[in-house]
């Protein structure tokens, strides 16, 4: 991985998602770019306080800063409704950014998500790095997301199902200081998007491939 584009539908999936991973990139020197697609806030907002909304937007910036990646982008697709607006669209999006930035790697949803957004990002993410001769995209991940990944009724369809783990021993504490800047998103225990949780996902996850502290990934495709 020498040039990586995470590409997520809203502000503190990177973080769930992979960011120890994105921590562990940005200290190897690789050049690490983030994709927000959805402000991640707004369905749940009145239509006249949408604009005004920069809550989530703000949190990224913070934890951005905290995982080292200074190069993000963020974009306006409709919150919780990507099923709303055509795969064409997210895909041309997301096509554009990789035209312009170049990627090897692309890191994103698992597409057995509850969540639709999630769904629809990792859909249009194939779609866009189909493999045509020019594609530099060479390596394609999947990432899980805890209360979104875990909480689909699972069958072989949706399963995820790791082959791919990174050691994110040395940056767990970033990836927990990181999740930190989205406050209003955290939990309590014993729900999955609590600060116990992640932490004992990154042990599991560890103790499967037999380091400390880990985050599983899905092959999508490598080249």
């Amino acid at each position: 991985m020498k040039k990586v584009l995470i590409v997520v539908s809203h502000p503190d999936d990177e973080v769930l998602g992979c960011g120890g991973t994105i921590a562990k990139l940005v200290d190897k020197k690789c050049e690490v770019k983030v994709l927000f697609l959805s402000d991640g806030e707004s369905s749940r907002l009145r239509k006249e306080n949408i604009k005004k909304n920069l809550y989530r937007r703000n949190c990224a910036i913070k934890a951005m800063k905290i995982l080292g990646v200074k190069n993000f982008t963020f974009n306006n697709f409709p919150d919780n409704q990507f099923d709303t607006i055509s795969l064409l669209k997210i895909s041309k999006r997301i096509e554009q950014e990789i035209q312009k930035y170049n990627p090897d790697t692309i890191l994103t949803h698992h597409n057995g998500d509850l969540n639709i957004d999630h769904q629809r990002t990792s859909r249009a993410v194939l779609t866009a790095c189909r493999p045509k001769v020019k594609n530099k995209v060479k390596l394609i991940l999947f990432f899980e997301i805890l209360s979104s990944s875990e909480w689909n009724i699972n069958s072989k369809k949706n399963f995820f199902i790791p082959n791919w783990y990174e050691d994110i021993t040395k940056y767990l504490n970033k990836k927990i200081k990181a999740i930190k800047c989205y406050k209003k998103e955290l939990r309590k225990a014993p729900h999955p998007r609590s600060l116990e949780t992640i932490k004992a996902l990154s042990i599991f996850r560890g103790s499967s491939s037999g380091v400390k502290y880990a985050e599983a990934f899905q092959l999508g495709r490598k080249i």
